[in-house]
C-alpha cells in the first residue's frame, strides 16, 4: 500500500488578525498570502488534521488542544472593533490530539489534553487563508517554558510518525520577531538572521541542520532577532519531524514593513511516497 507522506512547514504568520484587513494594509501581506494559498497544492491532498505549533501558546508541559469545537482567542489588541469577531469555525480533532498525547509521552515527556484551549491567531490568522473553507479539522500543540531546543526537537522526532497518518505539521511563527525593531531598522539584523536560517536550513547537512539549530543565539543577530525564541521554537518542533527531509524556501520577502527579510520553509518533497 503506498501511503504519502506529508510535508512539515515552517510558516512566518504575519501580525494579528491580517487576513481581515486587508483593505488597510496596502498589499503587505499580498506575497504572504500567495504563499499561503500554494500550500494545499504542495501538498497535493487533503490532510486527515492539521497540526500546528503555534508561537502563542506555551505551558508547563506540551499540551494538546482537545476540544471538538474550539473557540476563538484573541490574543491581539489596538486592531479595528471587527477582528474581535471573526470566526475560524475549522473543527478540532479530538482523536488526533490523544494520538499526539501517546506519541509525546511515548518519548519520555509528560503532556496533557487542554479541552478549554482555543485557536490563537497563529493559527486562525494563516489557516483561514489555508483552508478558508475551515473544512479541515486542526488542533494545537504548546511549547514548553523554558524553551530549550533540544527538548522541541525531540518533541518533533517523537510526532514524525504523524506525516504518515495523514497530520500535516504547521509550525507558525515568524523568521524575525522583534516588535520593537520594525522598520529600517530591522533591514540589516532581519537579513542576516534570515541568511544564517536559509544556511542552516537550505544548505546545511540534517546532522548540520540541527548542530546550527541548537546553537541559534550564536547566529548573526539572533538575539535582535529574536529577543524571546517564542516565535522560533515552532521552527525546531518541524525540523525535528522532518527528519532528513530536504528543506526549500517557500516564501521570502526583504521589504515586509518597510525593511524586515522574512521567510518561510516547507521540508519534505510532496511528490514523494513510501511502501
Amino acid at each position: 500500500m503506498m501511503t504519502r507522506t506529508l510535508p512539515t512547514y515552517f510558516i512566518s504568520h504575519g501580525g494579528g488578525p491580517w487576513p481581515w484587513m486587508k483593505d488597510q494594509t496596502n498589499g503587505a501581506y499580498d506575497a504572504l498570502e500567495a504563499s499561503l494559498n500554494a500550500m494545499p497544492s504542495q501538498i497535493g491532498t487533503t490532510p486527515k488534521a492539521v497540526l500546528v505549533i503555534s508561537g502563542h501558546w506555551e505551558e508547563r508541559n506540551f499540551s494538546i488542544m482537545s476540544s471538538a469545537n474550539p473557540p476563538m482567542i484573541y490574543d491581539y489588541s489596538g486592531f479595528p472593533a471587527h477582528t474581535y469577531r471573526v470566526k475560524y469555525a475549522a473543527p478540532g480533532s479530538p482523536q488526533t490530539a490523544e494520538r499526539v498525547r501517546e506519541l509525546i509521552e511515548a518519548a519520555g515527556f509528560p503532556a496533557q489534553l487542554d479541552s478549554k484551549r482555543g485557536f490563537d491567531h497563529g493559527t486562525f490568522a494563516p489557516l483561514s487563508v489555508i483552508y478558508p473553507a475551515a473544512d479541515v479539522p486542526i488542533l494545537q500543540l504548546s511549547l514548553k517554558q523554558g524553551y530549550d531546543p533540544e527538548d522541541h526537537l525531540a518533541l518533533g522526532r517523537a510526532l514524525a510518525p504523524l506525516r504518515d497518518e495523514g497530520v500535516l505539521i504547521v509550525g507558525s511563527g515568524l523568521s524575525y520577531h522583534n516588535l520593537r525593531a520594525f522598520g529600517a531598522i530591522a533591514r540589516a539584523p532581519s537579513a542576516a538572521f534570515d541568511h544564517w536560517l536559509q544556511e542552516t536550513l537550505v544548505s546545511a547537512s540534517p546532522a548540520e541542520r540541527v548542530s546550527r539549530l541548537l546553537k541559534w543565539e550564536t547566529a548573526p543577530s539572533a538575539r535582535v532577532a529574536h529577543p524571546q525564541e517564542d516565535h522560533l521554537l515552532p521552527l525546531m518542533v518541524v525540523v525535528g519531524a522532518a527528519g532528513d527531509d530536504k528543506a526549500t524556501l517557500v516564501y521570502h520577502e526583504d521589504s515586509f514593513f518597510g525593511g524586515i527579510t522574512v521567510s518561510s520553509f516547507m521540508f519534505g518533497n510532496v511528490q514523494g511516497s513510501r511502501t
